[in-house]
């Protein structure tokens, strides 16, 4: 897949309704689950905080994607 096809993708997914408010809906059910975890499950907190983690990086990655595109753009614009 070239540059600007993920880069458009990206842009798609993250202004998509559906697709944020899925991934709204797992942040607030991992975020009660961590917040129910009993003092000793230290394991289900854990497991809670990494779910957190992944999500965060997934949004993250398809942001750079677009981010990328952006500077590649700009750099381009100042080479020529």
């Amino acid at each position: 897949m070239d540059k600007e096809l993920r880069e458009a993708k990206a842009k798609s997914l993250l202004s998509d309704e559906l697709f944020n408010e899925a991934f709204s809906m797992l942040e607030t059910d991992i975020k009660d689950t961590w917040y129910r975890t009993s003092l000793n499950d230290t394991e289900a907190r854990e497991q809670a905080w990494l779910s957190l983690r992944l999500l965060e990086r997934i949004r993250l990655h398809l942001t750079s994607i677009i981010e990328s595109g952006d500077m590649a753009r700009k750099l381009g614009k100042h080479q020529l």
